[in-house]
């Protein structure tokens, strides 16, 4: 495995919740109205220190999209997905952005991480809006 080099983000972040690695900005958050299989999810304009999976299409709450899952680059684990096209006119506004699933994320204060009790495998989770 080759070095692995994380961006620095700069300001109150969400960070993983397994590894403690900075995700987003919260300046970044463009919705905290979003929700996934498992609870609270929040629309984000841009991510970091995450890798991108499969890009499939997927029947969501507000139509079909095209979507990847995203997970942390320092550990693996499942965040959220990211829009890569949207089917539908009303839709477009999220191309590009990302969703991290709540429960995954801790931030932006250490105190605020949620725990929950089942994991989701990646790929398994259900990503309704």
């Amino acid at each position: 495995m080759g070095r692995l080099f994380l961006v620095n983000l700069e300001g109150k972040s969400y960070s993983c919740k397994h590894c403690n690695t900075n995700i987003v900005l919260c300046a970044d958050v463009v919705s905290k109205s979003f929700q996934s299989r498992n609870g609270k999810a929040y629309l984000f304009r841009k991510v970091a220190n995450v890798y991108a999976g499969e890009k499939e299409d997927r029947m969501m709450m507000t139509g079909l999209h095209t979507v990847v899952d995203i997970y942390c680059v320092k550990c693996g684990s499942y965040v959220g997905w990211r829009y890569e096209f949207a089917f539908e006119k009303n839709q477009k506004y999220k191309e590009g952005k990302s969703v991290l699933e709540r429960y995954k994320v801790c931030g932006p204060d250490e105190n605020n991480c949620l725990v929950v009790a089942q994991e989701v495998e990646p790929g398994e989770s259900e990503t309704d809006e």
